[in-house]
């Protein structure tokens, strides 16, 4: 070994001694210790892997973020994995690659329309925006929190020419009849796999069935980089698009720091520019830089060793809360799983009926004050937010459940830092409450 490789080796082992000294573990003590709804969870192969990123002092996309596309296409059985900075990101370049000329006569232009839900998060419906397309609002189940898909023939309309949906908070949407709808109509589909990381559908692992899917490694999702986000496809021709636009908009398709993959650099004549123009420079798209750093996918290299333990600890802190809350069923709308589902739940959302003895403000309150942290979903109803009151849309029908999800609905944690002993906790805040709201209707 080198002196440097030695140097290296004794940093990283310094590194492990760091971890184990600086987080030693938390001691739970019930209305005291904060309980998040969402959070990162790691160990020192995360932290070790930082550190080795950072001695390579490589400061944009290198060989953790190549690691990391192998792998996650890999384990989602993809052919492609391209990672960006932000789930938004990876949204805003599958949008942005339906719009570009090499689809032909598939290229979305604009005023083309595009199928998403109002009940959504803004960044799955702002790529459509921004691409000077038409969202098409539909509603929501209030059980699953995902598309009625009994409003899909009533949102098509002629100029519909692809959806885009999430799998709300970890359950996937009822995959079978989007799937025939899209195909029905010849439409493209992007998966929103946002929140839904490890979930299945049919035993399929959700983000494998659209042309396009998206992932998000912010903090709160199920596994981290600290932001980052990854579009993926089996799609040889959308995988390079998506790059492009990614890129900065360029044709070339070489990795940072390699020149001539293509074999004639000087050799191409696009557009009008003179012939033999340096195919680094030539710009196919009007595109973006949305890579992400080194340093962020070595940590996500770690992390996705980890989906499996983290998706079985999602699911057993959701099945102890819907078995513990069963009995308050008269006052809330607790969720289910899609049919044919297995969902690595991202929350667990719960919705006050129209009925109940009390508001959410009240529930949400009484939790909050126990230092159990809350959450609504998303923007509520994305048409009564500020941002959407000029823009060019169709909203299909009253919208009425993504009205009730704006006023009665709101999200508690099932992540993995969340063990049985809060989950007591948490339920235990319930039972508190709702003991206090029947001795002041008795």
């Amino acid at each position: 070994m080198s002196k440097s490789d030695q140097l290296r080796a004794q940093i990283l082992e310094l590194t492990r001694a760091y971890y184990a000294e600086n987080w030693p573990g938390e001691t739970f003590e019930p209305g005291k210790t904060f309980v998040p709804y969402a959070g990162r969870i790691f160990d020192e192969e995360e932290l070790v892997n930082l550190v080795d990123s950072s001695l390579d002092f490589w400061l944009t996309t290198g060989r953790f973020a190549k690691q990391f596309e192998q792998e996650f296409a890999r384990y989602l059985g993809r052919r492609y994995a391209l990672l960006c900075n932000s789930g938004s990101s990876a949204n805003l370049l599958a949008v942005s690659a339906l719009t570009s000329e090499r689809l032909k006569e598939r290229q979305l232009l604009p005023g083309d329309e595009v199928i998403t839900v109002a009940a959504g998060f803004p960044t799955t419906v702002n790529p459509i925006i921004q691409n000077n397309l038409t969202p098409v609002f539909v509603d929501v189940e209030l059980t699953t929190m995902n598309i009625d898909v009994n409003y899909l023939e009533e949102a098509l309309s002629p100029r519909t020419r692809a959806l885009i949906v999430a799998h709300t908070l970890g359950n996937p949407f009822d995959l079978g009849a989007v799937c025939a709808f899209a195909k029905k109509h010849s439409l493209f589909l992007i998966e929103d796999n946002c929140d839904a990381l490890g979930s299945l559908y049919e035993g399929q692992l959700t983000g494998t069935f659209g042309d396009l899917a998206t992932s998000s490694f912010y903090p709160a999702h199920h596994i981290t980089m600290g932001e980052g986000g990854c579009v993926v496809t089996s799609d040889a021709a959308l995988k390079i698009i998506v790059e492009s636009f990614r890129d900065w908009g360029r044709d070339c398709y070489c990795d940072p720091g390699k020149d001539n993959t293509c074999g004639k650099r000087f050799g191409w004549q696009l557009g009008s520019l003179p012939a033999g123009y340096d195919h680094k420079y030539i710009y196919s798209h009007v595109g973006y830089n949305l890579k992400l750093t080194d340093m962020q996918a070595a940590v996500g290299v770690a992390q996705l060793k980890k989906i499996g333990a983290f998706a079985a600890a999602r699911r057993a802190n959701w099945s102890l809360l819907k078995e513990s809350l069963t009995k308050y069923e008269d006052d809330l709308i607790l969720p289910c799983a899609t049919a044919s589902s297995d969902p690595s739940w991202f929350g667990f959302v719960i919705t006050v009926r129209d009925n109940a003895k009390f508001k959410r403000a009240d529930l949400v309150q009484h939790l909050e004050s126990k230092k159990i942290a809350t959450r609504h979903i998303f923007g509520g109803n994305l048409v009564r937010q500020p941002a959407y009151q000029n823009i060019s849309m169709r909203q299909v029908g009253s919208l009425e459940n993504s009205d009730r999800v704006m006023n009665n609905s709101f999200v508690i944690g099932v992540y993995p830092g969340i063990d049985q002993q809060k989950i007591e906790y948490m339920v235990d805040c319930f039972d508190q409450f709702f003991t206090r709201v029947k001795v002041k209707q008795g």
